[in-house]
């Protein structure tokens, strides 16, 4: 009888210690890909900082595009003020679209693509798009581990059992998909 209270005692605290394994590691990928997200607010906010500046300096040139420059700030308000994976890829995306316009408005205007100040804007902004996407990639791959722990068995029984929800992709829009278009 004595042996069989030590085996049932062993078994519990071997559960016991399994379920605070799944629990911490839970937390920790929970952790890290909030982590992840916020590292991607970091550098949206710098591109968000970015777009006034070089709204100005193309303005200084370009003083007809005014419904250009209007659209540019407007999604810039929407992508700052968007809540969520989903409404922010959404909102980010449009403000992408967007920019790609002011660049190809300075097509037209040999001074304003040799100005120091817009070239100086430009190098920011792309070394940003890069820094974003470097950002997404890694909250993705959280994203992929989280939603894989907490989707395999027996994972999934605990997982269920304390909540824990699925994060959503930082996907892109069917625009960022398609080849760019580069014309010498």
């Amino acid at each position: 009888m004595e042996n069989l209270l030590w085996i049932i005692f062993v078994a519990v605290a071997v559960l016991v210690l399994w379920l605070i394994g799944v629990f911490n590691g839970l937390i920790r990928l929970k952790n890290r890909t909030q982590e992840a997200f916020a590292d991607i607010d970091v550098q949206l906010k710098r591109r968000h900082d970015l777009i006034p500046n070089l709204v100005e300096t193309v303005k200084g040139y370009a003083t007809h595009e005014r419904e250009l420059f209007e659209k540019v700030t407007q999604a810039r308000s929407q992508a700052i003020n968007a809540k969520g994976v989903a409404e922010k890829g959404k909102a980010e995306n449009m403000l992408s679209e967007t920019l790609k316009s002011i660049f190809a408005v300075a097509e037209n205007y040999p001074d304003l693509k040799a100005s120091q100040n817009f070239l100086q804007l430009q190098d920011e902004l792309s070394d940003t798009e890069n820094k974003i996407q470097a950002s997404r990639r890694f909250y993705n791959g959280n994203v992929r581990d989280f939603n894989t722990k907490i989707e395999v068995f027996p994972n999934n029984l605990v997982a269920g059992t304390l909540g824990f929800k699925q994060f959503e992709f930082f996907q892109a829009d069917a625009g960022e998909r398609e080849n760019v278009k580069v014309k010498f």
